[in-house]
This record gives C-alpha cells, sequence and structure tokens, in this order.
C-alpha cells in the first residue's frame, strides 16, 4: 500500500485525530475569514468535537455520531459550522477505513448527509444548490477517499494472502518431490542390495553343492549363509512392496540393478536418446567409471539422465551439451553444461524426476552437493555438477 497505507494505518487513528485538533485549533485562533472572531459558543463546540475525537478515535461509530449531533447544532446556533463539518467528515473518513460492512458505511453517510442538507432546506434556491453541492465535499469526498483506503487494504491482504499459499504450495510440492525422489532411491537401493545378496546365495548355494567332503562345520556355516540370505531376499522383497508402485514402474528398465562395468554403456544409451531428441552431446566419460559401487554409478546415471531431459526442455533441440565424467581418487566428478539461454529449469522432466529438486536429494543422499545455475562465461547456458565422494564400504 506505501505511503496510503502507513498514513491511513488504523493503529495511528490517535495521531491523525490529533494533528486534525491542532489544525482546527489553528483555524479558530488565526480564523481566515475575518471577523471580529469565534464566539464563545463556536468555541465550546468546537472543544468538545476535539475531545470526542481523541477520546473516540478507536470507536468511529461513536465518534460519527457524536461529530454529526454536534455538526447539528452547530447548523442551529453559528454561522461559522466548519469546525464541525470538518470533524463531522473526519469521522466519516475513519469509519468508511474501519467498518465491518459496506452497509454501516452507507446508512453513515446518508445520516450525515440529512444532517448536512438541514443547513439548506428552506433557504433561497442558489443556497440551497449550494449545499448540496457541498456535499460533495461535505461526505463524497471522505466517502470516496476511505473506499479506496479500504480497497486497497483488502486488495493487499489479498496479495499477502495468495503469496502465503502460493509459498506453501511450493513447500509442499518440494517436500513431496524430496519424498518421491526418496522413495525412488529406496527402491533402486533394493534392486542393487538385492542383485548383491542374490549373487552372494547363488555362490554360496554352487560352493556348497560342489564341495562335496567339506568338513560338516564348514557346510553348517553354508548352510546358514545360504538361510539368512534367502531370507533378508524375502525380507527385501516385503519392504519394497510398500514402496513400488507396480503400474507406473511396469516394464522400466530405469528402475532395475545396473552393473557396474554395464554403466558406460547405460550412460552411452542415455546420451543416444538424447541425440535422438535433436540435441547435440559431446561425451567425455572416463572408463574408470565402470569399477564405482552400483549405488553411485546408478545416481551418475539417474542425475544424466535427467539434465539431459531437462536440456532438451529448456535449452530447445538446437542446443549443444557437453556430459563430462571423471573418477578423481575415488569420487566421481560429474558435470552437464548446454549453451541454452539459462533459464533455471523449471517443472518436472519426463521420466517421473522431479528436476533440480530430485537430483539435489538423490545427490545429498550420497554424501555430495549439487551445484546448477547459469554459465558465468560466456554468459549463456546453463550448467549442473556435483561430486559424489568415494564409497566407504568397499561395494562393488
Amino acid at each position: 500500500m506505501g505511503w496510503v497505507g502507513r498514513l491511513f494505518d488504523a493503529r495511528d487513528s490517535f495521531a491523525r485525530m490529533l494533528l486534525l485538533d491542532l489544525a482546527g485549533l489553528g483555524y479558530l485562533i488565526f480564523n481566515p475569514l475575518g471577523g471580529s472572531g469565534p464566539v464563545a459558543t463556536q468555541w465550546t463546540l468546537a472543544v468538545i468535537a476535539f475531545s470526542l475525537g481523541l477520546l473516540l478515535h478507536h470507536r468511529p461509530v461513536v465518534n460519527l455520531v457524536a461529530q454529526t449531533a454536534l455538526l447539528a447544532v452547530a447548523i442551529r446556533l453559528l454561522d461559522d459550522i466548519t469546525i464541525n463539518q470538518v470533524g463531522a467528515s473526519w469521522a466519516l473518513l475513519e469509519l468508511t477505513m474501519r467498518a465491518g460492512s459496506t452497509r454501516t458505511i452507507w446508512l453513515a453517510a446518508a445520516g450525515l448527509a440529512a444532517v448536512a442538507l438541514t443547513d439548506s432546506i428552506g433557504r433561497p434556491l442558489p443556497r440551497f444548490f449550494s449545499g448540496v453541492v457541498g456535499l460533495l465535499l461535505e461526505v463524497g469526498v471522505p466517502l470516496l477517499l476511505g473506499l479506496v483506503v479500504r480497497t486497497t487494504r483488502e486488495l493487499a491482504a489479498q496479495a499477502q494472502q495468495r503469496a502465503a499459499e502460493e509459498q506453501r504450495r511450493r513447500e509442499s510440492e518440494q517436500r513431496a518431490a524430496r519424498a518421491d525422489e526418496r522413495s525412488a532411491i529406496a527402491r533402486e537401493l533394493h534392486d542393487v542390495v538385492a542383485h548383491h545378496v542374490a549373487s552372494m546365495v547363488l555362490r554360496v548355494g554352487v560352493a556348497r553343492h560342489v564341495l562335496t567332503d567339506l568338513d560338516p562345520r564348514v557346510g553348517a556355516v553354508f548352510d546358514d549363509v545360504h538361510g539368512t540370505g534367502t531370507a533378508a531376499l524375502a525380507d527385501l522383497r516385503r519392504l519394497v512392496a510398500v514402496l513400488r508402485d507396480p503400474e507406473a514402474v511396469r516394464g522400466d528398465a530405469a528402475l532395475t540393478a545396473i552393473e557396474p562395468s554395464a554403466l558406460p554403456a547405460a550412460l552411452g544409451a542415455a546420451v543416444d536418446r538424447a541425440r535422438q531428441a535433436g540435441i547435440t552431446v559431446e561425451a567425455d566419460i572416463d572408463p574408470a567409471i565402470g569399477a564405482i559401487d552400483a549405488v553411485r554409478g546408478l545416481a551418475v546415471l539417474r542425475l544424466t539422465q535427467e539434465a539431459l531431459t531437462n536440456v532438451a526442455k529448456h535449452a530447445g533441440a538446437a542446443a549443444v551439451a557437453r556430459l563430462t565424467v571423471r573418477v578423481v581418487e575415488g569420487a566421481v566428478h560429474w558435470e552437464v553444461v548446454d549453451d541454452g539461454p539459462g533459464r533455471v529449469p523449471a517443472g518436472l522432466p519426463d521420466g517421473g524426476g522431479h528436476g533440480i529438486a530430485g537430483m539435489r536429494e538423490r545427490v545429498a543422499v550420497l554424501g555430495g552437493r549439487l551445484a546448477a545455475g547459469p554459465v558465468e562465461q560466456p554468459g549463456r547456458g546453463w550448467q549442473v555438477r556435483t561430486v559424489l565422494p568415494a564409497a566407504t564400504g568397499g561395494v562393488s
């Protein structure tokens, strides 16, 4: 609302009334209309109006009734009713700004207009029309100004409410994106862990049948490992059933485990799909990427797929993207840079991901931090990069 809101803030009604009283006092003292000065009756009505205005500044309806009554008395007793006219008009302004319903406003305006017209009824026609025109200043101006301030406040309140609702919506969407991404990671983690556990169970079973003349104690250990692994697989399948949506993931190869040695080929396939979409992709993939653990390998594949999807959606088919994947001292350095317009990717990428928010969540789970933003040099394009720390568990 700017200065209007500060000037007509409901909390400052006392200050406004005090300034109005000081202005009225100056009018009485200097009496710009000339003459012998205010009579005792004028001073009496003015002081009463000043006092009531200060005492009732927080009760606009009562104040308007009091000021209107004083105006009616002044019309009967005084020639110069300016002080009481201004007091009643200002009371109408305060009421218009702060009344709970518009019905109260219109009734108050009608009452003040009726009292003001009593000064013109029975007077010569020119004086009567002069009084009617005076209503525009005495009633119309404060009513119009009050409605403007009132509407401005309501619009400001609605704008704040919409902004708060939009903020809550964005926060809700971000929470949903994080939850969905964590759910996807949980499903993928199941696939990775289940793959390795199944491999171990299979190998133990093969060893148990191939090595026939084992010490019974060794055989018991093999049987125990085989049984424990089988039970672990069953538990994993039961747990993941809560997370997995069969209709959403049916036939989706992107949600299956991937052998680390197959990661370079999977990245190549993601690059080929982006090229088929019309993007020029320059790929610099370190062959050592095929030796990292399956969890980080799956994250690198997901990041690449979503980043290239964002390039296709936001940079356009004519964009050139460069994918760089390096392994340095066990840490994976990953980056995708394009030469598009440099806009922040918005919306959800194809394939069920959640754009930058989902990518950040995935990287954070692995102890990394995703950086995304416009390319500073040459001032055009968008870049997304991260470093996935070296795995400490030794599972690969």
